[in-house]
Order: C-alpha cells, then structure tokens, then sequence
C-alpha cells in the first residue's frame, strides 16, 4: 500500500507543468487568475502565464479550448464541435436574437466597460429592455461602476458570450472595422432590396 501511494507521489511530481494547471482548471467551477493556479502550483505568475499559453496552443488540435476572459481561464468544450455536442447532450439551439439585442451586444463588446447611458446614446433609443434580457442570458455582467454622477452600471461581457460565439478570448472578435464594414454592407443590401421590392410593385401596378 505504501509502496502504491509512493509511487503516485512520484508520478505526480514527474507531471508536467501544463498538466498540474489543467488539472486545476478541470475542477475549477469558476474561471480561474493565474494567480491563483501559482499560489496552489507554487509557481510565478509569469511562468503560469507561459504554461497556460502553452497549452491554448495544445487545444487548437483537441476537443477541448482554453478560454480567457478579463484576465480569468477556463476550460470548455472546442467552438467547432459545438454541433456534435449539442447532439450528443441532445439540445436544441432556440435562442434567437432581435436586431436590438445583436445591436447592444456589440456595442457592449467593443466598448466595455460601459454604462447604459452610453449604449443608449449610441443606439439613439432606450435600451432598458434590451440590456435586462441579455442579462437575463447571460451574455453581458455588471463590472463595475462608473465614476460619473449617479455612478451608473458598467457593463461587460461574460465568459458565456465567449461560449456562446465559439470565442477563446475577447481579442478574437474581429476588428471594429470589418464589424463596421459588415453592417454598412448588410444595410446597403437591405436598401438595395426595399428599393427592388417597390420596383416590382410599380411595375404591377
């Protein structure tokens, strides 16, 4: 027995750093700072930093993902596999997002921390409505408060919104100025197809 339990001892110390941490993040049940993972592993922060980039780069070919979110890791299931686990869990994707809601999100992505009355000044319209339900998902949080009068909510988005778009960190979105380019394309092809659709309808009449 003791000559079992010996060499487990042994076994462990021979594990690799990369190993010791993602078996830490394994049965974390909240993302977790490097801080924490090098007081528990008895490592620097910067040598945890280097390990858990280390092993970001291991996942890009596994079925499990590293994911960061304001400075805090987690391990989750790979973006790219979302279909087959969906299947296997036997769930259904129903969530649907109103332009409104895709609108906010975006604006709390690229902008956050930010308070409401900013989103609202962005969007032109209330968005009282629009910031509960995404709450409600799960997609944005409370951060902070703001040091402005009445030191309003900030907002930011949470590790589920990385989940949710098969992101590892919030620095994988795309740059604003493909986002802005996106919209400006979408909205041209809505005009285009309005303008279209009144040409049929003269061209009946």
């Amino acid at each position: 027995m003791a000559e079992n339990i010996e060499n487990s001892k042994l076994e462990a110390t021979s594990l690799s750093l990369e190993a010791k941490i993602e078996a830490l993040l394994f049965v974390s049940p909240t993302p977790t700072y490097p801080a924490q993972l090098a007081d528990a592993l008895g490592e620097t922060t910067t040598t945890i930093q280097g390990a858990l980039e280390t092993l970001k780069e291991a996942f890009k070919s596994r079925g499990i993902s590293l994911q960061e979110n304001k400075g805090r890791y987690q391990l989750t299931t790979s973006p790219f596999l979302a279909a087959e686990v969906e299947k296997f869990l036997q769930l259904e994707s129903t969530s649907r997002f109103s332009h409104a809601a895709l609108e906010a999100l975006a604006i709390v992505a690229y902008q956050q921390p930010i308070t409401r009355p900013a989103i609202d000044a962005i969007r032109g319209v209330n968005s009282d409505s629009v910031i509960r339900n995404l709450l409600s998902k799960g997609l944005v949080e409370e951060v902070g408060r703001s040091d402005g009068p009445g030191r309003p909510i900030l907002y930011g988005t949470s590790p589920e919104f990385l989940q949710y778009f098969g992101l590892s960190s919030i620095k994988d979105l795309p740059p604003i100025e493909d986002f802005l380019s996106l919209n400006q394309h979408s909205e041209v092809e809505k005009e285009t197809h309005q303008q279209l659709s009144l040409d049929n309808q003269l061209l009946k009449e």
